[in-house]
């Protein structure tokens, strides 16, 4: 049983940034996968993007890109979600989320992982 959990959220002003953490324990992470994800209420969870474990390799959607950055440290077994030039529409409950990855396709839809930390809120201010 993989355990997952985040920190970093808070309150922050349009045009700062924030770095979530994930700390992951219960597994060794070879050929693991771990993505982000956010939810705002009322919508479904929307992927962010997510980093192969061994490789350090990352898959952003395009909207993402540039802007937030996924990286891990493997002594510290921790994923982080580096997040710049916030703007308020990217307040939303973030989760990380973690699956076993053993054919090398990137997954986005949140039912394609089996683990998941307990989110952390996100509120960017204009």
């Amino acid at each position: 049983q993989v355990q997952l959990v985040e920190s970093g959220g808070g309150l922050v002003q349009a045009g700062g940034s924030l770095r979530l953490s994930c700390i992951a324990s219960g597994r060794t992470f070879s050929r693991y996968d771990m993505g982000w994800f956010r939810q705002t209420t009322g919508k479904e969870r929307e992927f962010v993007g997510c980093i192969n474990w061994s490789s350090g390799s990352t898959y952003y959607t395009d909207s993402k890109k540039g802007r937030f950055t996924i990286t891990r440290d493997n002594a510290k077994n921790t994923g982080y979600l580096q997040m710049n030039s916030l703007k308020p529409e990217d307040t939303a409950v973030y989760f990380c989320a973690g699956r076993p990855n053993l054919n090398g396709i990137w997954a986005i839809a949140p039912d394609q992982y089996d683990d998941w930390g307990q989110g952390t809120q996100v509120t960017v201010s204009s």
